[in-house]
């Protein structure tokens, strides 16, 4: 993917000087369990993270621009429910430093208009855990559709089961609320 500016943000592919970094915020507990990862017990497991972000080239480092910080990441993915390259499914995670800042909403919007301009996606879907409320108002506020609750259906590293609550937006939704 292509570096993205924003007003506060540069959103851009992985370095790996970007290790300490990653390593900050993904070790730690109130992070990666809201979106279905262990956090990093080692800097070892974020540098194996970090060596698939750069391989697979699906992931943007969300960079702060007052500090110049690496204080999370968003993705487009391969969504395994829809059998369509014109599909991505969007993923992100936030240093919890930073909650509460509307940087996620910033960074999802710019991701958006990424995904539907330069790679002529027909839809982006997007999908938090129940309990994950922080995660479910970025998905209201960017404006993405409810679609449904698959129930009991994804596994995570600590082997709970847990629901899915997916949203989407396609093209056309997205052209009505962002470009006027």
């Amino acid at each position: 993917m292509k570096t993205i500016e924003t007003k506060r943000l540069i959103l851009r592919p992985f370095l790996e000087t970007d290790l300490e970094d990653l390593y900050e915020y993904a070790k730690n507990p109130n992070v990666g369990p809201n979106a279905g990862w262990q956090p990093h017990e080692n800097i070892e497991k974020s540098k194996d993270i970090l060596n698939s972000f750069i391989e697979q080239g699906e992931v943007l480092a969300i960079v702060w621009k007052e500090n110049n910080k690496v204080v999370g990441s968003l993705g487009l993915h391969n969504d395994q429910l829809r059998n369509t390259d014109k599909v991505k499914m969007l993923g992100y995670v936030l240093s919890q430093d930073y909650w509460g800042r509307e940087i996620v909403p910033e960074a999802v919007k710019a991701v958006l208009n990424y995904a539907f301009t330069d790679l002529d996606l027909y839809m982006v879907s997007v999908h938090h855990y129940p309990f994950n409320q922080r995660s479910k108002r970025v998905i209201e506020k960017c404006g993405f559709t409810y679609e449904g609750t698959l129930r009991h259906c994804f596994k995570v590293f600590s082997g709970e089961i847990y629901d899915l609550v997916c949203y989407s937006m396609t093209k056309d939704e997205w052209e009505k609320l962002y470009i006027k």
